[in-house]
């Protein structure tokens, strides 16, 4: 008998955007930043349309890291990031609060740095027994060997680490799911390369008898 169970299901989950600022994207060089924002917003879509609860926090916003991207700030404009001084927000009693109240145990971890300020509450987490997912194209790292040595730690302490599109897609899983077809093919088509240009065409030039 074929089973599901091991799939992600939205009402199981949580997403935590961590450090999504310009300050720190400058220093990210793990790949091309504007990848990594294309992705991060793609996350964020998907996480609204999916209805999954967000938290947001931001770090050092007022001295050197800059507010949350305006990209995802316009994909999620009814959020507000959640300030913090430390790297880890797991030690942030406001923040973990946040998270604790969503009452999720799956947890989907995105942002900068992915050495620090990803890694450390995502160690955390997991030592707390949640779930936890990376995403590791929303996130970004100071050098591409730094940024897969931390993704590398996590998944040996139990994170699993996928993509955006995989989400997305594993969310969705048909295409048939009407009430949230609509949304999950636009932020195919505006993020998701080819296979968005693919969809795109489908709709508009192929016509079924």
């Amino acid at each position: 008998m074929t089973t599901t169970s091991s799939l992600l299901k939205p009402d199981d989950c949580a997403l935590v955007i961590v450090d999504q600022q310009a300050g720190l994207a400058f220093a990210v060089s793990s790949s091309d930043r504007q990848t990594i924002r294309s992705n991060s917003v793609a996350l964020a879509r998907t996480a609204k349309a999916f209805k999954i609860p967000i938290v947001i926090s931001t770090s050092a916003s007022k001295v050197y890291s800059g507010p949350l991207m305006p990209d995802i700030q316009a994909a999620l404009p009814d959020l507000r990031a959640i300030e913090r001084r430390n790297m880890n927000l797991w030690e942030d009693d406001t923040v973990r609060a946040a998270v604790v109240a969503t009452d999720r145990r799956t947890l989907i971890f995105s942002g900068l740095l992915t050495e620090a300020c990803v890694s450390f509450p995502v160690l955390s987490a997991l030592a707390d027994g949640y779930r936890v997912f990376v995403v590791g194209d929303a996130c970004g790292g100071l050098t591409e060997v730094s940024h897969d040595l931390a993704l590398r730690r996590m998944e040996a302490a139990g994170a699993t680490l996928t993509s955006w599109l995989q989400l997305l897609l594993e969310f969705q899983r048909d295409w048939t799911r009407h009430e949230t077809y609509e949304d999950a093919r636009s932020i195919v088509v505006d993020h998701g390369g080819g296979y968005g240009i693919g969809l795109a065409y489908a709709r508009e030039m192929i016509h079924p008898g």
